[in-house]
């Protein structure tokens, strides 16, 4: 006699696993293509990019022993560029500051309510539950009770009825 599970004792490599264990997927292209570039490619793209950025830092430089004018205008325009772009940024504040005001009045003033006046319903439903529980469905209860009682006790004294019949 065997101790090993019956998937094992086949013939089929394949299943030679266990059939109560995970299956997990191999390392197939599609899978290398998701998880993206391997170690060796971000390596060379972050040199390439390396000395990018140390090549334009060269050029700055050079620029601005040879075209001093130039560099100077082209800083004031950046500088400009610079203030546009922080006046904007100051308006997308501004407007996500109104748009979380109103986020928080519409939760205070709109959403707090609904939940409440739900709380109020789910209570008032819990207490006709409760009501309904004692005053209907226990007097019913008890009542089919007695009555299944005093029905096998006339089935006990009198014996079933269906069989008298006959």
């Amino acid at each position: 006699m065997s101790t090993q599970p019956p998937e094992q004792t086949s013939k089929n490599p394949q299943s030679s696993t266990l059939s109560y264990l995970p299956a997990y997927p191999t390392d197939t292209e599609e899978t290398r293509s998701r998880r993206g570039p391997s170690t060796p490619v971000m390596i060379i793209v972050a040199l390439v990019l390396m000395l990018l950025l140390f090549g334009f830092v060269i050029l700055a430089i050079w620029l601005a022993q040879t075209q001093a004018t130039t560099i100077a205008a082209v800083r004031d325009i950046l500088i400009i560029v610079l203030a546009l772009e922080s006046c904007l940024f100051g308006i997308v504040i501004m407007l996500l500051l109104v748009m979380m005001i109103r986020l928080v009045n519409m939760l205070e003033f709109e959403i707090k309510p609904i939940l409440e006046k739900t709380n109020e319903t789910v209570n008032t439903l819990r207490g006709t539950t409760t009501f309904l529980s004692q005053n209907l469905v226990q007097p019913t209860i008890r009542t089919r009770a007695h009555m299944a009682g005093v029905r096998r006790a006339f089935k006990t004294l009198f014996g079933d009825p269906r069989n008298n019949i006959k």
